[in-house]
């Protein structure tokens, strides 16, 4: 159960009446009503998954964003996402933001660095699931798959324990424009064999394939925060599966001259599709 803290304040009368009218009728107590209006006031929830741009926006190429890494870490302490100009794969894990490095290093960013996507939220686990079986990627989704409660929900997804085999891949730092499917193509490979580590990802319904990646989306970090990327392949040993439902979305579109410019009509799930998955 996550810490609570008692707060003691003055509000004026009416609102006190508000306050007791909204209790009556809604059944919900006085801690509820405040906790869900300060959430929606600071743009802050545990049940809110926060996104900024587009992932249409990033096939695109646009690989520039006005959101710094600092306030994405007001919005969630667990996500994924990347870095201004592609320079790297992130990972949003206990409130640490890690840029994961074309060689398979990992480094911490200034708060003062910026993106052009990345997936947040407030993690709260509402499932642990323990697996000892050997599983591939494709098992490993297909045994993630089979957990769901419901395709049509965002899921925050937590791995742990050990790996046999991780393969992941890294963009590096585009210094020119170009198409994302382009930019993975020269993506650095990496394997790592028997660690430890977190795959960081989310459930993505279909519905929202213009927006998000649909499906799973993995980045590892290793135990000891040394290496990581956007996950490939790999072989579980044991692990625990961890889900944060998070019914509510919230998406801050970048005030950017490129992403008001970009083309978006077009349908480019083929070329994300290639972009996401093993050459």
């Amino acid at each position: 159960m996550a810490e609570t803290h008692v707060l003691l304040c003055a509000i004026a009368p009416h609102l006190k009446d508000a306050l007791e009218q909204h209790r009556r009728v809604s059944g919900q107590s006085l801690s509820q009503i405040l906790e869900q209006a300060l959430s929606q006031y600071l743009n802050v929830g545990e049940e809110t998954l926060f996104q900024t741009s587009t992932i249409s926006a990033l096939v695109e190429g646009v690989y520039r964003g006005d959101l710094t890494i600092g306030e994405l870490k007001q919005r969630g302490n667990f996500g994924l996402g990347t870095f201004d100009d592609l320079d790297g794969e992130m990972v949003v894990l206990e409130g640490e933001v890690y840029q994961l490095r074309s060689d398979g290093t990992v480094a911490m960013v200034p708060e003062t660095v910026k993106t052009p996507f990345a997936t947040v939220t407030v993690w709260n686990q509402d499932v642990l699931h323990v697996c000892h079986d050997a599983l591939n990627y494709d098992g490993l989704q297909a045994h993630l798959k089979s957990l769901l409660p419901s395709d049509n929900l965002f899921y925050a997804i937590r791995i742990e324990g050990t790996f046999p085999l991780i393969k992941t891949r890294t963009v590096s730092r585009q210094t020119a424009a170009t198409r994302l499917i382009d930019a993975a193509a020269q993506a650095q490979i990496c394997r790592f064999e028997q660690i430890q580590g977190t795959l960081v990802g989310f459930w993505v319904p279909l519905y929202m394939q213009m927006v998000n990646i649909p499906g799973f989306h993995f980045h590892f970090l290793s135990h000891d925060r040394s290496c990581g990327g956007h996950l490939l392949d790999c072989l579980t040993g044991n692990i625990t599966i961890a889900f944060d439902e998070t019914p509510y979305t919230q998406i801050a579109l970048p005030d950017t001259d490129a992403f008001r410019g970009v083309d978006l009509t077009k349908d480019t799930r083929h070329e994300l599709e290639a972009a996401e998955q093993d050459r």
